[in-house]
């Protein structure tokens, strides 16, 4: 499915000022044969009055993935943050005024592999698009939404 952002943007300029954004992306790695592929998954989720239910939005692309190792994803995660921001930037008119959250599947814990990034990461996002993300725990729209939407998505295709 293709993010249709003339509808994402036609409902948050529907919604009241009170209309919570949530704004997040999240990466899977996987081979196929001897090649490696990531499917990005970036959502909008439009918490409707700060306290009725959400919507979600969502789309999931394919990409081949070059970093050289899985155990260092570093390109990877980085293209997470660069398709946020970029979905950011094409929602900033009809979001102010509103509260907007950029939230980043990323684990400042040293113990994670993506805690290498986090700094670059939320750098990134302050200088691009005027925002203090949030990394893990407090990034429900990467960790848990993008999860969800993906699950849901049905068959892809290689863009």
């Amino acid at each position: 499915m293709v993010l249709n952002i003339d509808e994402v943007r036609a409902f948050i300029k529907s919604q009241s000022k009170e209309t919570n954004i949530y704004i997040g992306a999240d990466s899977y790695r996987f081979a196929d044969g001897n090649q490696w592929f990531a499917d990005y998954t970036m959502v909008v989720v439009v918490h409707i009055d700060g306290k009725h239910g959400c919507k979600l939005f969502g789309e999931t692309v394919r990409e081949k993935d070059f970093d050289k190792k899985g155990d260092k994803p570093h390109l990877r995660l980085m293209n997470e943050v660069y398709k946020v921001a970029d979905l950011y930037l094409k929602l900033v008119d009809v979001v102010k005024g509103k509260n907007v959250e950029i939230h980043l599947d990323l684990n400042p814990d040293p113990h994670y592999i993506s805690h290498g990034v986090v700094q670059q990461a939320i750098g990134y996002i302050r200088g691009v698009c005027n925002v203090s993300p949030r990394v893990k725990p407090h990034a429900f729209a990467a960790s848990c939404a993008a999860d969800r939407y993906r699950g849901i998505v049905p068959n892809l295709s290689l863009a």
